[in-house]
């Protein structure tokens, strides 16, 4: 627990590294298109509870994780953003089903330490591009739901996006009071 405290309060948050393919604007909305390769997560999912009824438990556990509850004890360092990938209905609500992620620290890829948590699992991702829209403040399921729906808005109904998930992203620790960053990720289709 000591080490997830030292980890999110002292630490440096190593932020994930992309690639700007390009920056865009379109009716008042701007977003970028990025790059980022393939890398290694620790990921927790959930069925059952909503959103904002679940986020915050398993992004804990996630922190846990990195800060020492690990086979090697170890406190790796904190990364950004804690990604959380949903499911929309057809009508935008998000479903019950979530799963949240967390890149492992850069010195920790080619063997990063085993989860005590059995409900953690190590992912290995493939490179992906993304649109991103950016905003501020304290989100949940309504923020990340209209932004997305902007984004949605924006693309236009040709843009070639997967629209069976899409993902959360938050750059900020829960006792950041301003200045927040999150982000919507649509992923691209790859042709």
């Amino acid at each position: 627990m000591f080490g997830m405290i030292k980890n999110s309060i002292f630490g440096n948050t190593e932020e994930t590294d992309y690639k700007l393919l390009s920056s865009e604007t379109k009716e008042g909305v701007s977003y970028e298109v990025r790059r980022y390769d393939g890398v290694k997560y620790a990921s927790v999912s959930s069925e059952g509870r909503t959103f904002d009824q679940v986020t915050g438990e398993l992004v804990r556990k996630l922190l846990v994780y990195i800060g020492g509850s690990n086979d090697q004890g170890e406190a790796m360092g904190t990364t950004a953003p804690v990604i959380i990938t949903v499911y929309p209905r057809d009508d935008g609500v998000m479903s019950r089903r979530l799963v949240v992620s967390l890149r492992i620290p850069t010195n920790y890829q080619v063997s990063p330490p085993v989860p005590i948590d059995s409900a953690i699992r190590i992912e290995d991702r493939p490179g992906m591009t993304v649109y991103s829209l950016q905003f501020g403040g304290f989100a949940g399921e309504t923020e990340y739901r209209a932004e997305a729906s902007r984004l949605t808005k924006t693309l236009g109904e040709t843009a070639p996006f997967q629209r069976k998930q899409y993902f959360c992203c938050t750059y900020d620790p829960p006792m950041k009071p301003y200045g927040r960053r999150n982000e919507v990720w649509f992923l691209q289709e790859e042709p």
